[in-house]
């Protein structure tokens, strides 16, 4: 039985006024490339990994003090941008907006010393799950009110979509109201609304008012075009919130050129966001997933796949893998609540899944680490981040003890990947290559000081692609050329 307020996903779009040009990302890259356009550098604040899983070509930072900001910003080319890895959706509220102002005196101080315009999107969840509005209000008080901050969930590799300023979720071939599906019901950043203008207020506790809430709509981005959007975002009152609709990429690219135009001008924004707004804002063009062939794998040692994630996506997708790969996996099932029993308990099942792991690896067996599939969560938001917070800990002592490096390493979920990234391999500067599928990231960290320079390191959110897309990742990276 379909959830209240779900729609049919073809008729509903195929009912929607025609999309826009196909060229306008082309447009932005025109814009981008032109020195006189004066166009400042983006800086995405992710607050977990999965954020960069619709770029390619650029870098993502894991460390944010000032030196590094400074070298980073002199070797941006002008319009051009990078990510900031926060992992703020794992921190508990007061730490997360200490976080968000420490790197936004940080930027304010490198743009300052090398003279670079730059504006921040905080890239968070498609599903709206994080620290909204909070993180757009620790920015502003270090980098000053902006003139709207618009609110863009959309992610079409996802099946997100914002209609009528409702969210969606789309489910095989319906769109589900996102306050219906199982995102809406997390631990720590639940949440009632669909319609994000009515999200807006119930997040901020009323804060933000209904009156202070507005929205570009499809007929205004759709047949006004840019002029339309322009003369709305310029016409909106500071403390406005701007709520995005949108239906395909192109959407968002009528939005992006008006957003520059209006920079040109002088207007500053502040946008939370999933992630395709960010390669939009950027000019990325989407790029075939990586093929094994691309990344030359050798087939002496075997992959490695670490899920952490509890979304009911990650536990399908992790069911599919072990059924379909057979005897090609070996899977080593981590107890939670032996995690949580005492620290000698952890410490044991951490042992006995390294010794299993270091010698299938290495005899060429793919291994699969995971935690158990029961969801034990805390009697308030607070305690059960903690939980997570001690499940991801221990995820990141196997990968630190483990001494086989492996062909490839894959982390499911958002703070797992976070914390394999930089606790777990040492990385502080890497390389998105693009996608190992549609909505699922690959990076690359060639610094000497990583664990395991070169090694193709993919960030697999929690919630994207269907039931199968996990096992064809590790299935299509088994064939060896």
């Amino acid at each position: 039985m379909a959830a209240p307020g779900s729609l049919q996903l073809k008729p509903t779009l195929a009912g929607l006024p025609p999309p826009p040009s196909s060229n306008l990302r082309e447009r932005v890259q025109t814009l981008l490339a032109d020195p006189s356009s004066k166009i400042p550098i983006l800086v995405a604040l992710d607050d977990d990994p999965t954020g960069t899983q619709t770029c390619h070509d650029i870098p993502v930072l894991t460390v944010w003090d000032t030196e590094t900001l400074v070298s980073e910003f002199r070797a941006t080319k002008p319009g051009g941008g990078f990510f900031i890895l926060t992992n703020s959706r794992a921190f508990h509220p007061g730490p997360a907006r200490a976080l968000i102002r420490e790197i936004c005196a940080n930027l304010k101080a490198a743009s300052a010393e090398t003279d670079t315009p730059f504006e921040v999107v905080l890239r968070g969840d498609s599903t709206l799950r994080g620290h909204f509005p909070l993180e757009a209000e620790a920015a502003e008080e270090v980098l000053g009110v902006a003139d709207a901050w618009l609110l863009c969930p959309f992610f079409l590799q996802g099946g997100r979509y914002t209609l009528e300023d409702v969210h969606y979720v789309a489910e095989g071939d319906v769109l589900v109201p996102a306050a219906q599906t199982p995102f809406a019901k997390d631990a720590t950043f639940g949440y009632k609304s669909s319609n994000l203008r009515e999200y807006v207020v119930e997040k901020s506790k009323g804060q933000i008012p209904a009156e202070k809430v507005t929205s570009l709509s499809l007929e205004a981005i759709r047949v006004g075009g840019t002029e339309k959007v322009l003369d709305q975002l310029k016409a909106v009152e500071k403390g406005t919130v701007v709520v995005v609709n949108a239906a395909a990429e192109e959407d968002v690219d009528v939005v992006i050129l008006a957003l520059l135009r209006a920079a040109s001008e002088g207007k500053r924004y502040l946008f939370r966001t999933g992630a395709a707004f960010v390669s939009a804002r950027l000019g990325i063009a989407p790029i075939p997933p990586i093929s094994a062939k691309q990344l030359r794998m050798s087939g002496a040692v075997g992959g490695l796949v670490i899920a952490g994630s509890y979304v009911p996506k990650t536990t399908a997708q992790l069911e599919v893998l072990r059924t379909k790969s057979g005897n090609d996996l070996t899977d080593i099932v981590i107890n939670v609540r032996r995690l949580l029993q005492s620290e000698d308990a952890a410490k044991g099942e951490i042992a006995k899944a390294t010794e299993i792991a270091e010698r299938e690896i290495g005899r060429g067996q793919d291994v699969l680490i995971m935690t158990s599939r029961e969801l034990i969560t805390g009697e308030d938001e607070a305690k059960s981040l903690d939980i997570g917070a001690t499940v991801a800990k221990t995820l990141v002592s196997f990968l630190v003890d483990l001494k086989t490096k492996p062909r490839y390493v894959i982390a499911k979920g958002g703070i797992t990947s976070s914390d394999m990234a930089t606790k777990g391999l040492r990385m502080k500067r890497a390389m998105i290559v693009g996608q190992a599928a549609p909505g699922v990231p690959l990076w690359r960290c060639d610094e000497p000081s990583a664990k395991w320079p070169g090694l193709p390191y993919v960030v697999f959110p929690g919630n994207v692609g269907s039931n199968e897309t996990l096992y064809d990742v590790v299935d299509g990276w088994r064939v060896q050329s």
